[in-house]
């Protein structure tokens, strides 16, 4: 577990490091969702707070989007973040409700995502946050990338820190040096728990075909994710 909690530790910290992440006293929302790379990061961070140089404390919140109208048991997220001394917020919403019943989205995510990022930076500014910590990992970035350029004609992609004027907080995306294989792995030798939520959207996303499109690409010209990365950070496009 050590291993594992290492190869974590190692790409968090530099990418912190690089960009400037963390400040003095910092007070860090984890967006703790249940899935494995929001549950990776808050152990690599509350693992980094132990030793790194700046000290900063950390608190986890989770949106519950209550599918079916039904509340998701989160109590595995809370005994764990209990153990790692994080306090954990769970936030219950109307999101699933609003998104698939009264609105009847054909484009779920993108509506979702939206009053999710809405209802995280209101708990976090409540909760004296400074920044929000997302799970981001390296295939988010070369997907984001490529979908902005397929679906709509830009070169863009999120940056790895980056502040909102409007709410006064920075979101940083400290996993960004990692694949998606490797925070799987992690995680599953590190033991985290993982909560599904059951979004009856899952794997059936614009963001799922350019996956499976980058793997198919990786194939022919090597790992496309690390290379589109590597040229993010050369062009130093969206704060790379």
């Amino acid at each position: 577990m050590a291993d594992a909690l290492q190869e974590l530790l190692g790409p968090v910290r530099a990418a912190v490091q690089q960009y400037d992440m963390i400040g003095e006293d910092d007070r860090i929302a984890v967006g703790l969702s249940g899935g494995k790379e929001s549950a990776a990061l808050l152990a690599a961070l509350a693992a980094l707070r132990r030793f790194y140089p700046i000290p900063f404390t950390l608190t986890a919140i989770t949106l519950d989007p209550c599918v079916g109208g039904r509340e998701t048991d989160f109590s595995p997220l809370t005994d764990w973040c209990a153990s790692l001394g994080v306090p954990h917020i769970i936030l219950r919403t109307r999101l699933w409700e609003i998104v698939f019943e009264e609105r009847k989205e054909p484009n779920p995510c993108s509506l979702c995502s939206r009053m999710r990022r809405g209802v995280l930076h209101r708990a976090a500014k409540e909760e004296g946050c400074r920044s929000i910590a997302l799970g981001h990992h390296r295939d988010d970035a070369a997907e984001t990338f490529l979908m902005n350029l397929l679906e709509g004609g830009t070169l863009s992609c999120f940056s790895p820190k980056s502040y909102l004027s409007n709410r006064d907080l920075y979101l940083i995306r400290p996993l960004l040096f990692l694949s998606e294989k490797q925070v799987a792995s992690a995680a599953r030798r590190l033991q985290l728990p993982v909560v599904p939520t059951g979004c009856p959207a899952d794997g059936q996303t614009n963001r799922q075909q350019t996956k499976e499109l980058i793997d198919r690409l990786s194939q022919t010209y090597g790992p496309v994710d690390a290379k589109i990365l590597t040229a993010l950070q050369k062009s130093g496009l969206s704060g790379w």
